[in-house]
Parts: structure tokens; sequence; C-alpha cells
């Protein structure tokens, strides 16, 4: 066994276990894990340099594979349910065992990163992987320490990853072959039989969001830019609504695409790069970000690459919906260098509502507020996800991150209310979806106008502008926005056919109620008032 690398820690792998190592690939940087990838056969030299890889079966996270163990730390601090399912630690402790066996003569590349922009909020994150890739995945997309940190660095969580080992659910107490355990205790995660990067950085986020609100810093599923005021701003949302395209403004300097904190120092990046969505990608409508597929360094998860020319083609989706960009922060030309912002002056909750009803913008009360970040509403269709039909489908995910918050999201809640209150920020739901119709029927919503809204809203002009209250869904709409046409702002008066659209919003607001009764017992009354008014 030979240790390689610029870097390695005095602290060794033997601290979980491994042992009987091929060579160990300590912190290589980019070309090297290139020349790794290559030679090994990981992945292909696009024509303008990115490493492109398949992802095989697994094209996006396997939410039903995951586990967190159940044990003196976690039993009364995590929401168990569908969300966070339980593992016995006897079960953990198999599963790697196991794993620990299966690394044996093998390779192992290690990366010594940082997750979290804060110093007095981070983790030491130490990820192993027996892939190369994987690993510049894993240095893109969390903070690289300066290499005298690296020397003796003690990793606060260990993630060990070998798509190439296949759990045994009988044998390892999980559901299938596929698995990710994460054990607070011996703080230890555990991914195997999935080579989908984003099992890595949604660990880290998954860590953060249990260890961060005691110490009152709340974590969240967003983006962040600021503008040249110093003024910032929080962009939530789920997967295709928007958040990594809007927030990459070439006017505001970003902060980070996809993970944040807030505490009491304003607002921080978990990560070090982007994860962003590939397919379809515009150079006129998102410039930085189709810059950043065409560069060295970046890595492409199933995009599809002609193999005679190495060009890419960004619309084909033969592989998966879910195409991606992994690439550095600084990527982006006016990125933030320091991962830092003050207290946000606007909170924007992003939804696609694929069914054509809700407004393109509307301002929130602090209940409000706190009502859709419960809800965390957006809409699927097909195409997106294997098993959806023609219809859109309604999706709630609570705090627009469900899957990564292993505490109450109650907890998650009071916190974002009580941090608007606070620091008095402002508050919108924008709809990034259809207008004119549903899907199928209406057309999505102009990212021109889109951006024109936002801007205003940002710039404060917005929440002076005269403001109507919406008849169904009780939010304040604006009658008024330079660059946007009146009828846009008006849902209803997009729609050719007005009683289908009071159908159809009926529809969205007895979905709304319904999704929200498991929030009913854990919320005052102004929480519960702040929903859609169902109107007749």
């Amino acid at each position: 066994m030979a240790i390689h690398g610029p870097v390695h820690s005095s602290v060794g792998l033997d601290t979980v276990g491994l042992a009987d190592l091929a060579d160990e690939h300590w912190n290589l940087e980019t070309a090297g894990l290139y020349e790794h990838a290559l030679v090994n056969g990981e992945g292909g030299l696009a024509a303008d340099g990115p490493l492109v890889v398949l992802t095989g079966l697994h094209t996006g996270r396997s939410a039903n594979d995951k586990f967190i163990v159940r044990d003196r730390v976690t039993a009364d601090a995590v929401d168990w349910g569908k969300v966070n399912v339980a593992m016995e630690p006897g079960d953990f402790q198999t599963l790697k065992r196991r794993m620990l066996a299966y690394y044996r003569g093998r390779p192992a590349f290690v990366q010594d990163l940082h997750g979290g922009a804060d110093p007095d909020f981070r983790v030491k994150v130490r990820v192993v992987t027996e892939q190369a890739w994987h690993s510049l995945f894993s240095s893109h997309l969390l903070i690289v320490p300066p290499a005298a940190e690296r020397r003796d660095f003690a990793p606060d969580f260990t993630i060990l990853q070998a798509p190439g080992f296949l759990a045994d659910p009988e044998t390892d107490g999980c559901r299938s072959r596929t698995v990710v355990a994460l054990d607070f205790t011996e703080r230890l995660v555990l991914i195997a039989g999935t080579s989908y990067a984003g099992e890595i950085k949604k660990s880290v986020f998954s860590i953060l969001n249990f260890l961060l609100p005691p110490r009152d810093v709340l974590p969240m599923h967003c983006s962040v830019n600021v503008g040249g005021a110093g003024d910032s701003a929080v962009f939530f949302g789920l997967s295709g609504t928007g958040k990594t395209t809007l927030s990459a403004d070439p006017n505001r300097a970003l902060v980070g695409d996809d993970e944040h904190g807030w505490g009491d120092n304003g607002l921080f990046n978990f990560e070090g790069g982007c994860y962003a969505k590939a397919i379809r990608l515009s150079a006129g409508a998102e410039p930085e970000i189709f810059a950043a597929t065409r560069r060295f360094g970046t890595v492409l998860e199933n995009v599809v690459m002609d193999p005679l020319t190495r060009r890419l083609d960004l619309d084909d989706n033969r592989y998966t919906e879910n195409t991606r960009a992994a690439y550095p922060l600084d990527f982006i030309p006016n990125a933030s260098p320091t991962g830092h912002a003050g207290h946000p002056a606007n909170v924007v909750m992003l939804t696609a509502d694929a069914f054509g009803v809700l407004p393109p913008i509307a301002k929130l009360s602090t209940a409000q507020a706190m009502y859709h970040f419960l809800s965390g509403y957006t809409a699927k269709i097909a195409g997106t996800e294997t098993g959806l039909g023609d219809e859109p489908r309604a999706t709630f995910s609570t705090c627009f991150g469900a899957p990564f918050m292993p505490r109450h999201p109650s907890v998650y809640a009071r916190m974002l209310a009580d941090k608007i209150g606070k620091h008095g920020s402002d508050c919108w739901l924008v709809n990034t979806g259809w207008s004119g119709g549903a899907y199928g029927v209406g057309r999505r919503m102009s990212i021109r106008h889109t951006r024109a809204l936002l801007n205003a809203a940002l710039d404060g002009s917005l929440a002076r502008a005269r403001l109507r209250r919406d008849d169904n869904f009780g939010v304040l709409v604006p009658e008024a926005c330079p660059d946007v046409p009146a009828d846009v702002l008006d849902p209803r008066a997009t729609w050719s056919d007005k009683g289908a659209y009071d159908n159809q919003a009926r529809d969205l607001c007895g979905r709304f109620h319904e999704n929200f009764e498991v929030f009913t017992n854990c919320v005052d009354r102004r929480v519960r008032d702040a929903g859609p008014r169902m109107a007749a």
C-alpha cells in the first residue's frame, strides 16, 4: 500500500477500521483525479473539457433506502416515520463490517473537507470513495480547507461510499441492495449500491440539519445571493422550480445554490460548489450555468455526449431528466469568495405550479410564510420522474427539503418565523410554473417576467406597490410591475375558460388543506388560518 497526494492527514483511515487497502489517494486536485477517472474508465472527456460520467441504475437519490441509526442520541430527537426510517445499531455494525471488508485490496480516494463556511458552525467531513470522479465531486461540492489544516485533519464525520458494494437486506437490515445509513454516535455515513453523487452532499446536509437547530442556526434547502448594497435574498425551492437558475443573477453575487445556514452571524453556505440541473440548459436564459458545463473540472452526470465528436447534447434525456453538472462555486463569475452574507432582506419561496392557478408572485405575511414553508408545494409533470402519468402531480415536501430534515418540521418552521420577525425580512411566493392553463394547455411562465418580478421584489419597489388579496389563496398580489403585462399578474385572467380556472383553483386549495392536516396540532391558529381560502 502506498499513500499518494499533495497532503494527507496524520489521522489515518484506520480510525474507522479501513485496513489492507491498495493505494490511498489523499486530497488529489482536479487534474490528478481526471487522470485516474479516465485511466480507470470511469467517464469520458468532453470536447470543451468537462468529465462526463454515467451513474447507471440510480440517476437520482434513493429516498426509500435512507436510514438513521436509532440510539440514545437520536431516539427522542428525530422525527421518525416514512422520511426518517430507523436502522438498528447492530444492523449498522454488520453493514459497516461488510463494507470495510469490501474495501480490502481496493484503492481509496480521500478528501478532507469542510461542511459550512462559518467556522463557528462547520463540520469536518472526510469523504472516502472507491472512484476518482466521486472524489472530484466531493472536492467541488464541499469546502476545501487550506493545506495546513489537512495535515492533522481529524474528521467530525466520515462518509464511506462504495457503489460497487451491494447490501443484503436480510443481513444488513435495509430494504434493497442500495443503502444510505447515518449513525450520529459513530459519526459515520455508509453509502452503498449507488453511483449517484448527490447522496454524498445530501448526507452532509442531513448531518447539519440535525446538529445546527439546537445551536440556533436554521439549516435551509435554499440558494442565496446578495446585491450591491449588501441586501441578501434566500430562495427556497424543490428541484425544477428555478432555485439555481434564478439565484445565478449577473447583477447579484452568488453565495451558494443549494444549502445554507441562518444564524446570529447572518447567512453562510454549507458548500463550496454547485450541483445544477443540466437538462435543456439555455445559453440565453442561464448563461453562467451553461458556460460551466463547458469547462475543464466540471463533472457532468448522465449528460449525453457524442462518442466521436465529444460534443454535448444537453437536450437529450435518454439516461434521465435529472442530468447534473457539478462545479466549484468560482466557476460562476460573480460568486462570493467568502460564502457569507448578512441577514436576508427578502425570503423567496419558489414553486412550479403545473396546475397554472397560483399567481406569478405574491407577498406573504409571516404566518403565511410559515404555512407555505411547512407545505413546501410544487407540482411535478410527466418526464421528470418515473411513474408519473399525463396529469400534473401535486408534491408537498415540508421545509422544501423533507428528505433531509431529521427533526420535526415544526422545529425548522418556528425558527424561520422567529428569524423573519427578528430581522424584518419580506417574504414572497413565486410561481415559476404554468400560466393560462394547466400543463398541456397553458404555457410555462416566462423567465423574463419572473426575473422582472424578482428584481422588483429584491429592490423593495414591489413591497410598496398596490397589492390586492387573491380570492383563493389569500396572498397579496401586485396589481402592476414594470416589464410585466398586467394580465400575467392575475392568473385567472390568463385562462380562456374562467370556470375551469375556478375548478382547478378550488382543487389545489383542497390539496393544501388536506396536506396541512398533519400540522394543525403543532402550529397556532394564526398559521392554520394562513392557508388558502377555498373561495366558493
